[in-house]
């Protein structure tokens, strides 16, 4: 099985997506490569030529929002992983399952191919092979890993046409 080869990036709910928006571009200079204020996502990087994200920043939802509670983050919302194909994505698929591990979804993100788990102590935890492709984010469809990796990589390269490129901020980030 190949090892994981780094770490992805850290996703964190919060209930003033603004203020966190601001302390994270202005603050600490991070760029925004992505942003979907609709569904309450915004994705940073600190190398946006070489990793779309880092930091997701996402907003903290009641249960009686149209999607479902989201509650904010006490600590951190996700911890990801980077696999280096889409082979090793599997092998963990099947690992985790032998494992007995709690997985809560297997999607594209167009850019990605994720496995989400839950960690012994119920921290979400990813694990995820990049496509290469550029597809707007916050999305994510579910996928079947027991397909082709052609089928896989097809599927997820649909998006780019689908839901078009990242756009970058949505409004102006002041600096």
């Amino acid at each position: 099985m190949p090892d994981v080869v780094g770490l992805g990036h850290v996703g964190i709910v919060c209930d003033d997506l603004r203020k966190m928006r601001d302390f994270y571009t202005r603050v600490i200079g991070l760029t925004i490569t992505d942003e979907n204020l609709e569904t309450g996502s915004i994705f940073l990087s600190a190398d946006p030529k070489h990793e779309h994200h880092e930091l997701n920043l996402g907003q903290s939802r009641d249960s009686d929002h149209p999607r479902g509670a989201r509650p904010r983050t006490l600590n951190v919302g996700q911890v990801s992983f980077i696999v280096n194909s889409l082979d090793g994505l599997r092998d963990y698929y099947h690992k985790l399952q032998a494992e007995n591990v709690r997985i809560s979804r297997t999607v594209t993100h167009g850019i990605s191919v994720s496995i989400y788990f839950l960690d012994p102590e119920d921290n979400v935890g990813e694990l995820y092979f990049k496509t290469g492709y550029d597809v707007r984010q916050g999305m994510g469809e579910h996928v079947d890993l027991n397909t082709t990796n052609e089928e896989l990589l097809a599927f997820s390269k649909s998006f780019e046409a689908i839901k078009g490129p990242a756009r970058g901020p949505q409004i102006p980030v002041e600096v």
